[in-house]
């Protein structure tokens, strides 16, 4: 046990139970840093640098510089954060469990003990993103959904299963239970955790008495391997998404570091106003911190206002923090967070706990002005929020709800490279009829990340540069949903135009993890089923909340059936239309899409609304509360100003307002009250294998060992650790390189390892059909993560990149460059062909190189195509930090020079000179150009490598071997 600095001190833990902690207010009596005036997140990772500081991983320095942090200036040094436990949901999840299973089967072919691969943190999977809208509208479709997700995902769930008996630390929860941040929140965050001592002699020395073996506590801390983890810092636990390279570092015992970060101070004053939602105000929040450039820091909310706040309405803000740019979105610990813990059924031991631990470390209440220090204080006036939407393109573009409609009109004619739709003399009276007749939809090649016609959007524009343009996680069904099924869709007749909303969806973790706003959608639907307002049959409706528990409230207050009267059944409790698997439109109304070639909308209270991400024939996306989202439905329509314009007529024919239907703060209070008991939570958290017979249905293998099955395609060894030695390899420059791609500005790891529908003429679709597998079976490049020969093929397959070394075209391709002549081949038979010759390869790109989501895959296929280094402009940081993992050297070229600038066309031969095994962080290198018939040219370039700790991952050729010989070492 480490006691570095003499800080281990003893505290009640509640009900006469005596335990220890590391105390910083001890550490600042020693004179270390002014401790009381850092910001809360501050604190609570100097907490864990203090208590895991022994000389190695963590260093004596490394608390001292975090103590004594600047708040104007923070020093660019690294901290070594050791966090207490991970939190994986499905997608991102199957590839890490993949990597344990090789990184077992190297140890047992090294004839070592395979368990010594064991996460040493507890580790918890949400299986929550594999669940699609496919079937809607019915009191059937939570069930018709589940059994397609099941069929679907057989092959990774008994894999995943393996991975549960296998692991001991490992829990695994599974589908139709909730969202990952949900559960998170409601479920598995416990605020402080305990581990035993298991000797005291330190503290004996200085006259205290216990037992030999007694208790340690210490704050939750957490990281994830989805963007939105930050949503449990509105309960006060520090945690935020990282790649899954790092997250599985994290789980074996390693630090996650990170450059100490400014931290943002958000004072809250006021109250909100009746009527105005907590969506309301993190869309506000988005907006006001983009134009602040939070990018990479952490922001701290603190103030009267903020302590006004329940949990939820602090959860929604946390869970936008990508959104917003912000690594956290950090609430400091009050009464409000115990309250909760207490709400959702927490024990009475685990609350006194927390509170007693955090009022011993003086960091109990919330901060108020003047008593912290930030770098930067920006005020919010909560009374100034108006109810608003966001889009139609990013989270940013906030629109106050009256100004939507003379918005979205301005928009339609605005040009393409202004952000708008480019249409001319619109007539937004314009109808188009459509028979619903109930059909399956339409039996053909699914949409797919590389078919162009299926983007609903014009190839090659910048605004497409964004994340997840094609991201579904699941792709639309052909004939498995017509069989099982033949009427999944509305009956009637619609009349669709530009503004017509097509998909309103309750959706996401954001929203759907707070009652208020929940109970309103609830009460606004129960006001317009009793005025006889009908939603019309051309909208998809689905409510997929991210925990079971807003059903249980949603029926003891009685406002589920009248949701169900509007459409919006219960479809599933997963990401869906969040995350792009909202199932497929009506094929009369695609087809309409595309003759007329519309620019319909969606409506949803998720968090991410970039082009095409919800559907890829729906351009036009609005963020809104779950409310608004019952009322747009209803109104049909985006282009309409809700304070003015009625939504509708009822029975009687009289127009019927927003304001009619809209529940006062005073109804909404009273059914919560009604509806939310402790007892809900402790029954639906327990026992989930007995909840979900068709999990328990999956067969899968035992042991310690994953066995292998050369037959699957969804799960594979990867190559990591094949041919593993106990030798680190050496630094040394890379000589006689050729280029594998050259690319522009904004290149998303979407762009890199596109995670949507796989086509046939690709060469993963050629490798998949080579296998026997019909393209109606292909699935999509994510859910086949846990096969590296599928990914590998799939790297640089987006239809949407652009080789600059093939001018003129877009997806997958290259040149490839033998004897001074290039042939056009893809950039997968390429890089094998350069891998036969024992050619390393680099890639040179542009600005924002890996932007995005923190996509492991677009490391590691990078690193499995035989890349040595990638060349950039600048790098997004998880990105950035991966291919350091993954053993990929990240240079970045100097301000002003690009591969455009130096007008390079892949025919040269590159060499990266200065590399030695004495390489040190941030050390500029040269990159030496030798083009033919030219002279030979060098660029200064710097190494992108940013701490120690680095350099030694990429000598050991990536994070897990260097994880692997510590191992093996011990």
């Amino acid at each position: 046990m480490n006691d570095e600095f003499k800080t281990l001190r003893k505290f009640d833990a509640g009900q006469g139970r005596e335990a220890f902690f590391y105390s910083l207010p001890a550490l600042e009596e020693q004179g270390v840093g002014k401790i009381s005036r850092l910001p809360m997140s501050i604190r609570i990772v100097l907490e864990s640098v203090l208590r895991n500081c022994d000389g190695q991983k963590v260093r004596r320095k490394d608390v001292e510089a975090l103590a004594n942090w600047n708040a104007k200036a923070p020093a660019s040094e690294e901290i070594p954060f050791v966090v207490a436990r991970i939190v994986l949901q499905d997608f991102t999840g199957v590839p890490l469990v993949v990597d344990l299973a090789a990184m077992r089967s190297a140890v047992k072919r090294l004839g070592r003990d395979p368990n010594i691969i064991e996460p040493l943190v507890p580790v918890d999977l949400v299986v929550d993103h594999s669940v699609q809208v496919d079937f809607f509208g019915s009191t059937r479709a939570l069930e018709l959904n589940l059994d397609m997700e099941f069929k679907r995902n057989r092959e990774r769930y008994q894999f995943l299963k393996w991975g549960q008996q296998a692991f001991k630390t490992f829990q695994l929860i599974p589908p139709g239970i909730g969202i990952v941040h949900q559960v998170n929140l409601e479920y598995l965050a416990k605020g402080v955790l305990f581990s035993q001592l298991s000797t005291l002699n330190s503290v004996k020395e200085r006259g205290s008495h216990g037992a030999l073996r007694s208790q340690l506590f210490f704050p939750d801390t957490l990281v994830g391997t989805d963007s939105h983890t930050t949503m449990i810092n509105g309960l006060g636990v520090v945690g935020w998404g990282v790649g899954g390279i790092e997250a599985e570092a994290g789980m074996l015992g390693q630090p996650v570091y990170f450059l100490t970060p400014e931290v943002v101070g958000v004072h809250m004053g006021g109250q909100l106003r009746e009527g105005v939602t907590a969506t309301d105000l993190v869309l506000h929040i988005t907006e006001l911190l983009r134009a602040q450039k939070v990018v990479g820091k952490f922001v701290e909310f603190y103030g009267e206002g903020a302590a006004s706040l329940p949990v939820p309405d602090r959860a929604t803000i946390g869970n936008m923090s990508p959104e917003y740019g912000a690594t956290m979105g950090y609430f400091p610990i009050d009464q409000e967070s115990v309250a909760y813990l207490r709400a959702t059924g927490r024990s009475e031991e685990q609350c006194l706990a927390f509170e007693n631990y955090f009022r011993a470390q003086k960091m109990f209440g919330m901060p108020l002005r003047g008593e912290i220090d930030y770098s930067i204080d920006i005020d919010l006036n909560l009374a100034e929020v108006q109810p608003s939407v966001a889009g139609p393109k990013r989270p940013q573009d906030r629109i106050n709800l009256p100004d939507l409609g003379k918005t979205f009109r301005e928009l339609l004619e605005k040009p393409v490279r202004d952000g708008g739709y480019g249409k001319q003399n619109v007539d937004l009276r314009e109808k188009h009829v459509v028979e619903l007749n109930g059909s399956a939809p339409r039996n053909g090649e699914m949409p797919s990340t590389d078919n162009k016609e299926d983007q609903g959007i014009t190839p090659g524009e910048e605004r497409n540069q964004i994340e997840m343009i094609a991201n579904r996680p699941t792709p639309d069904p052909g004939k498995e949903i017509e069989a099982e099924s033949s009427d999944v869709f509305m009956h009637g007749r619609t009349q669709v135009g530009h503004g017509s909303v097509l998909i309103a969806a309750i959706t996401s973790c954001t929203n759907t993890s707070n009652p208020s706003v929940m109970i309103a959608a609830g009460l606004l639907a129960k006001k317009a089923v009793e005025r006889g307002l009908r939603v019309d049959p051309g909208v998809k409706t689905s409510l997929a909340p991210g925990s079971r528990v807003v059903s249980d409230y949603l029926h003891k207050t009685g406002l589920q059936k009248y949701l169900d009267q509007l459409g919006f059944n219960l479809v599933g409790y997963g990401c869906t239309t969040c995350i792009g698997n909202s199932g497929p439109l009506h094929p009369n109304i695609e087809k309409a899409i595309h003759k007329h070639d519309l620019v319909a909308a969606s409506v949803l209270s998720g968090n991410r609304n970039f082009e095409a991400r919800v559907h890829q024939h729906i351009k036009a996306n609005f963020l809104m509360s779950p409310p608004l989202v019952v009322a747009f439905a209803l109104a049909g329509r985006v282009h309409i100003d809700l304070s003015r314009e009625p939504l509708g007529k009822d029975k009687d024919g009289n127009k019927t307002f927003l304001r009619d239907l809209w529940p006062s703060l005073s109804e909404i209070r009273d059914a919560m009250q009604m509806a939310l008991a402790p007892e809900t939570f402790r029954r639906l958290y327990r026992d989930f294998a007995d909840q979900n017979p068709k999990w328990n249905d999956i067969p899968s293998s035992t042991g310690d060992i994953y066995q292998w099955d050369e037959k699957s395609d969804y799960i594979h060894e990867p190559p990591f650790f094949q041919n593993f030695s106990m030798k680190p390899g050496h630094i040394e420059e890379i000589r006689g390189a050729r280029a594998l791609g050259i690319f522009g500005d904004t290149v998303t790891t979407d762009h890199i390892s596109p995670a949507g529908a796989i086509k046939e003429s690709s060469p993963a679709g050629e490798y998949l059909t080579s296998r026997g597998i019909q393209p109606r079976d292909f699935n999509s490049y994510g859910s086949r993560r846990g096969n590296d020969l599928v990914m590998t093929r799939g790297t640089f397959a987006n239809v949407r990149i652009k080789n600059s070394i093939v001018p003129g075209t877009e997806g997958g391709v290259t040149k490839y460059f033998a004897n001074g002549q290039g042939k056009e081949m893809s950039i997968f038979d390429a890089a094998m062909k350069y891998v036969e010759t024992n050619t390393p390869l680099v890639i040179l790109a542009g600005h924002e190189y890996g932007t995005g989501s923190s996509r492991d895959w677009a490391a590691k296929g990078t690193r499995l195509l035989g890349v040595k280094a990638v060349v950039a402009a600048s790098f997004e940081r998880i990105h950035r930090s991966n291919l350091v993992g993954m053993g990929v050297l990240p240079l970045q070229f100097p301000d002003g020079t690009t591969a455009q600038s130096l007008e390079l066309d892949g025919s040269e031969m590159l060499s990266i000179i200065g590399l030695s095994e004495t390489m040190k962080p941030g050390q500029t290198v040269t990159l030496e150009i030798e083009g033919k018939g030219l002279q030979k040219r060098s660029v200064p370039v710097k190494v992108r490598i940013d701490t120690p700790i680095e350099v030694d991952y990429y000598r050991h050729g990536g994070i897990l071997p260097f994880v692997l010989r510590q191992l093996l070492s011990r």
